[in-house]
């Protein structure tokens, strides 16, 4: 990828590193599902009004929706609330950087380069260790939902490579349709009528920020350039850098709530660093005397 690319998807990597502490905190406040249905509300509307369709055809666009935000981020809510921890979340969810080369692979015919795979194995390999370093000190519930939101977001990665949407805005905008009527149906069913009226009554200035970073810098900013990177460059070449969220999501949490990394977690962010490195930086060629 240019230069200015590998820019742009290190500042996706800075936001959603951010953003799952930020979530962590407004699902504290607010049922996870109805907190979701409020934050792609705000994404579609009213943006909807004055930014054009992707015209990649309405079911790309569903499907899109369907996995990258509904599918993710409704099994990611559901397993912050149960208690996964925002570092550890972070760090999980990067297994989609597997899933989306191998759906990119069997369905796109996308071969990754032997760099970029063996980059790949060393990020996963980093993953391993911080993993392990963490303790995994969760319950088997909120793990499988962290794995599920993964996979949500792999083929998400998929569809969105597929489709080549011409403007990675649009299709954060009009893919957020498909996400708010079934997450607030879920929570009416889930948490009834009495938490949701209680929990909006009591919408506290954290619910707030949390709601305007996910649906401005998350939403916006971050899937608007990351949709654009995938219509440009293959999945093996953009999916690696999220490898990077969770050293990013690790120190903000220790920043920001106090979950201080350990020595391993320490050694396994830097090999992941050193994977991404190797996957993504150019091999200049030899000069000939």
């Amino acid at each position: 990828m240019p230069t200015r690319s590998k820019y742009l998807a290190l500042l996706v990597v800075l936001i959603w590193g951010v953003n799952f502490v930020v979530i962590d905190a407004g699902v504290a406040d607010v049922p996870p599902l109805l907190f979701l249905a409020i934050r792609f509300t705000l994404v579609a509307f009213p943006a909807i009004l004055f930014v054009p369709r992707p015209g990649i055809g309405f079911w790309r666009v569903l499907g899109i929706g369907a996995f990258m935000s509904l599918a993710q981020f409704s099994l990611l809510y559901l397993a912050l609330a149960l208690g996964m921890p925002a570092g550890l979340a972070s760090l999980v969810l990067q297994i989609q950087v597997v899933f989306s080369v191998m759906l990119s692979a069997l369905f796109l015919g996308e071969r990754p380069s032997r760099r970029a795979l063996i980059g790949i194995l060393i990020g996963s390999a980093g993953l391993v260790i911080v993993a392990v370093a963490s303790g995994l000190g969760v319950t088997a519930i909120p793990f499988a939902l962290t794995i599920g939101a993964a996979l949500g977001w792999a083929i998400g990665n998929t569809l969105s490579r597929r489709a080549k949407a011409a403007s990675g805005l649009s299709l954060v905008v009009w893919s957020a349709l498909v996400v708010p009527v079934p997450t607030a149906l879920l929570s009416l069913l889930i948490d009834g009528p009495d938490a949701i009226v209680a929990s909006i009554g009591s919408f506290t200035v954290v619910s707030l920020l949390s709601t305007l970073y996910t649906v401005v810098l998350a939403s916006f900013v971050g899937y608007g350039i990351w949709n654009t990177l995938l219509a440009r460059h293959p999945a093996s070449a953009v999916t690696p850098f999220a490898l990077l969220i969770p050293i990013v999501g690790i120190l903000a949490a220790w920043l920001l709530r106090g979950e201080q990394p350990g020595v391993g977690q320490l050694v396994g962010g830097a090999v992941m660093l050193g994977g991404v490195a190797y996957a993504m930086l150019e091999r200049r060629p030899r000069l000939v005397s």
